[in-house]
């Protein structure tokens, strides 16, 4: 019962999200889309922030168990942005708000995650430094979190994605170079 709880609690939480921005949500809001009464709400989350939180922890988690690898840069940038794209006016709320912070640190998480499970699938065998591995890592989450942060900024306009999407076409087969270059830098 507990996680139907939650979950209607969360639920309501987005659609309310998908409505209006995160200003204009109250509690009273959440308790009467979704049922339940204000201590119920208090018994799951502290505030608003909190459940914020808390669902984009859990979606990013949902992210590293959906994915446990990732072939391509395009892969990466689709994986980061499930969320974003099934919950546009939400997430742009989300942006808009004072607790942007939250989804950045998501964000960061996700990208941080994708580009680490690419570089990995990628290096197959073969093997990097320690500290090759984490600029390569690095390199990679910056770009995907700076476009994701730059098509947010756009009003996640879809031709800017297109283009976003056609730089990582472009780039296609660079991380093996990379690695290829490290490699040779080693030996």
């Amino acid at each position: 019962m507990a996680n139907f709880t939650k979950k209607a609690i969360r639920d309501s939480f987005v659609k309310l999200l998908n409505e209006k921005p995160i200003s204009q949500i109250t509690v009273k809001d959440i308790v009467e889309d979704c049922g339940v009464n204000r201590n119920t709400f208090y018994y799951y989350y502290q505030d608003l922030p909190q459940l914020m939180e808390n669902i984009v922890n859990e979606d990013a988690e949902r992210i590293i168990r959906e994915h446990p690898t990732i072939d391509s840069l395009d892969d990466c940038l689709n994986a980061a942005l499930e969320f974003a794209l099934s919950n546009r006016k939400a997430v742009l709320h989300i942006y808009h708000s004072v607790n942007r912070d939250i989804y950045e640190q998501y964000q960061w998480r996700v990208c941080t995650y994708v580009a680490t499970a690419y570089v990995d699938g990628v290096l197959g065998d073969r093997k990097l430094t320690a500290e090759d591995h984490t600029t390569i890592v690095d390199y990679l989450k910056c770009v995907s979190f700076g476009v994701i942060m730059g098509w947010l900024e756009t009003g996640m306009n879809p031709a800017a994605l297109d283009r976003f999407r056609r730089i990582f076409e472009l780039k296609h087969g660079d991380l093996e170079h990379l690695i290829d270059r490290c490699e040779k830098m080693r030996s």
